[in-house]
């Protein structure tokens, strides 16, 4: 497994956090101070173990956490220069995902909880990637960073397994203003990744291979584009694609697969940007008045839809936020700060909890 290690040298003020993340192919853990310090942060990755079959194979994913889950704790710990009882408050994610991996970090977190007498904070991991623009946030370009993403804002939540369109009102506030009906982004570019041979994970070889392409030279439809109401869909675009290849009777070289991958990704952004303008428009959103248009979750990542994100803020007098590029995958540190913002509100455990694989936002 790859690891990657970050540490800001800082020792921590105000309430520190351990925050640990297991619900798919990531096994994280990071501290996180209140005053958004980051002072620790390690993620696992099984990337090189699913490479092979194109995606995420639970059962492969659930062993490889149980086989680092310690070893990141304690290194994130040594890390920062802490121990177990310089923290004050765990988290962990308690759902959606993955059920064999969610499990066991549940069951650590909730272990060190019980022999520590500490809180401990049952973090939906939808609500990691919603709130961690307000521990870190950058613009497209990556230059701005001032963490003051403040509530009410208007979010994008797009990653492998969601796509979203959020109203936050705060913590544990979230008014769903549209949703795909099918696939979700993240998975559409893995998909076309994989049909090109191109491997996994597919969203940032796909943005990759976008930038030397034509966009205009493949016409891909814009499901749901210019119809009423805010939801998504993306298999429409899935299904073109593989027609295209099926019936294609030239070279795939890297000009045709740049040029593919260019058009796709357009016709993503095109359908993202047009539910946003009519998120928009929507009486629960102009009530609101959100002042920042946010964009969060793995497929935050996509240069293409952070610039065009940016764009739409610009022209509806909005300010532009993302996580820094580290942030939007899976990770400790988004379950860390969201612990301490549940924290802060009262939101600890106080009787047993069952991890789920299936946890809505609106739920909360």
């Amino acid at each position: 497994m790859g690891a990657v290690h970050t540490n800001n040298g800082d020792d921590g003020r105000g309430v520190l956090c351990l925050g640990i993340e297991s619900s798919c192919d990531e096994t994280s853990a990071a501290i996180v101070d209140s005053n958004r310090n980051i002072l620790a942060h390690i993620i696992y990755s099984q990337i090189p173990e699913h490479q092979k079959y194109g995606g995420v194979v639970p059962e492969l994913a659930a062993r490889a956490h149980i086989l680092a889950i310690d070893e990141v704790i304690e290194q994130t710990l040594r890390l920062a220069g802490k121990t177990i009882s310089d923290i004050d408050v765990i988290a962990a994610t308690a759902g959606p995902g993955l059920i064999g991996g969610v499990l066991v970090g549940w069951m650590a977190a909730t272990a060190i909880a019980q022999s520590t007498h500490k809180p401990l904070v049952a973090v939906n991991h939808l609500e990691g990637h919603a709130l961690v623009p307000r521990l870190s946030a950058a613009a497209a370009g990556g230059n701005w960073s001032d963490n003051a993403v403040d509530f009410p804002y208007l979010l994008m939540l797009a990653s492998g397994g969601h796509c979203q369109i959020l109203l936050v009102r705060g913590v544990g506030q979230y008014e769903l203003i549209g949703q795909t009906i099918d696939d979700s982004a993240g998975e559409a570019f893995d998909k076309i990744s994989k049909m090109l041979g191109l491997g996994y994970p597919g969203g940032p070889i796909v943005d990759k291979r976008a930038k030397l392409g034509d966009a205009t030279r493949f016409h891909f439809p814009r499901p749901l584009c210019n119809t009423p109401g805010c939801d998504f869909s993306f298999s429409g675009i899935k299904t073109a694609a593989r027609i295209m290849l099926d019936k294609n009777t030239e070279p795939v070289d890297d000009t045709f697969i740049n040029d593919f991958c260019a058009s796709f990704q357009a016709a993503v952004v095109d359908c993202i940007i047009n539910r946003l303008e009519h998120a928009l428009g929507t009486d629960a959103v102009k009530s609101a008045n959100p002042k920042t248009l946010v964009v969060a979750g793995g497929v935050a990542k996509n240069s293409a839809i952070r610039a065009a994100m940016e764009k739409l803020a610009d022209d509806n007098g909005m300010v532009f936020a993302a996580p820094p590029m580290s942030l939007c995958t899976d990770n400790g540190a988004m379950i860390a700060w969201a612990g301490i913002e549940n924290w802060r509100v009262g939101n600890i455990v106080r009787e047993p909890v069952a991890p789920r694989p299936r946890w809505p936002l609106t739920e909360l």
